[in-house]
């Protein structure tokens, strides 16, 4: 077996039975314009891994967020499974330098192209599941993400703040416990910038300046989220 698909495995934490299943899971359709007795390419199998990896995130959501609704449940599924997120998780675990691609595909940026290792990605959850069982990919799958809440929470701030703050929030103070206030409008018209802070009942949990009340509020949110994190901290709140 080449070293890098050895290198691959290593990194898996799971050695294939079925070499000719990794290698499918590898193929880009591109290759066989190439290879044209080549293995099938891996479209088959991304279709089957989507649909392993959104079982396997959903029961592990559902046991985690014992609590949380089936809207901030589907919310968390789609960022742990959304496409920037799967391409760095190909990245991580050395399938962008396993790939097998087209030399047209290969000369054009196809190894580092988002599309392609997201589907590569599922693929390879594809071909875990059909050379193993359920319950081996997911204690794999559930090892490459690592803890859930960690992925979630660095991703949950950075694309949605304000969501991420009213979601800890609501269950302890509810619906209405926060409200954002516009401090001070400054700059030429055509310019302003707004100065947002963000209240939880009476006390100020953070402040944020932008070039729209959007941005601001998006930014006093994450300032709110580290005065929390803050607050956790002091009181030895894990």
């Amino acid at each position: 077996m080449p070293a890098t698909l050895d290198a691959l495995q290593q990194r898996l934490g799971y050695r294939f039975r079925s070499a000719a299943l990794l290698t499918e899971a590898l193929t880009h359709p591109s290759y066989l314009q190439d290879h044209p007795a080549a293995a099938p390419h891996n479209q088959r199998l991304e279709f089957l891994g989507d649909t392993v990896l959104q079982f396997i995130l959903t029961e592990a959501l559902y046991r985690e967020y014992t609590a949380e609704r089936e809207g901030v449940l589907s919310r968390r599924r789609a960022v742990l499974s959304k496409g920037g997120f799967l391409t760095q998780m190909a990245r991580d675990l050395g399938i962008d330098a396993a790939l097998l691609l087209s030399q047209s595909e290969e000369d054009t940026g196809g190894r580092t192209r988002a599309s392609i290792l997201e589907d590569a990605f599922e693929a390879m959850v594809g071909a875990l599941y059909l050379d193993s069982d359920l319950a081996t990919t997911r204690e794999r799958v559930l090892a490459w993400y690592g803890p859930l809440a960690i992925r979630l929470a660095a991703s949950e701030e950075g694309e949605n703040p304000k969501g991420r703050l009213q979601e800890l929030i609501q269950p302890v103070h509810g619906n209405d416990a926060l409200r954002y206030e516009v401090l001070a409008t400054t700059g030429p018209r055509h310019a302003n910038e707004f100065e947002v802070a963000v209240y939880l009942h009476d006390r100020q949990l953070g402040t944020g300046r932008g070039p729209s009340k959007k941005a601001a509020e998006e930014l006093a949110a994450r300032a709110a989220l580290a005065t929390l994190r803050t607050d956790n901290s002091s009181a030895g709140t894990p």
